[in-house]
């Protein structure tokens, strides 16, 4: 969905407003996007929370999103597959630049899930994408795993007016 309008208030309302009752109805949405994305194999994971930004929110909506994509799907799940490395400063206001450099190394995948990725096909999920930068940085992490091919599906995605 466009993150706009509703599209931002749901996403919002998962992310900050605690509405975990939004994940089934919003997995189900994202599953039937994802279905042409999904091989027998596919391993889906999530962007990860710094642990700092996880205590704060006391949940990754990301995961939340993908757990029950992969429970809708069949599909093998690894909520611990990636790791941020440091904390990140919040990507609001940033440029498409300054986004990817605040990502540059944050983001890796977990040593002892490293044997997951190799040579299998992954999908990662997040709630929004505006620049890309965070997928950017998950899938270069993932492809030095040898995972691939590697799609990625969000729930909602930022774009500017034409």
């Amino acid at each position: 969905m466009h993150y706009s309008g509703t599209g931002r208030d749901l996403v919002l309302a998962l992310k900050h407003g605690d509405r975990l009752d939004l994940v089934p109805p919003l997995a189900d949405w994202m599953a039937r996007a994802a279905a042409p994305l999904l091989t027998p194999d596919t391993l889906i994971a999530p962007i990860p929370l710094h642990r700092l930004r996880l205590l704060r929110r006391r949940y990754n909506q990301a995961a939340e999103l993908a757990r029950a994509l992969a429970r809708r799907t069949g599909h093998a799940y690894c909520a611990d597959l990636f790791t941020r490395a440091r904390p990140t400063s919040s990507q609001k206001g940033k440029t498409r630049d300054e986004r990817h450099a605040n990502l540059d190394g944050a983001i890796t995948v977990t040593p002892r899930r490293a044997a997951l990725l190799r040579g299998r096909p992954l999908l990662i999920v997040d709630d929004v994408m505006t620049s890309g930068a965070t997928l950017s940085a998950a899938t270069e992490a993932a492809l030095s795993a040898g995972a691939e091919p590697i799609c990625t599906v969000t729930l909602a995605r930022v774009a500017k007016a034409p």
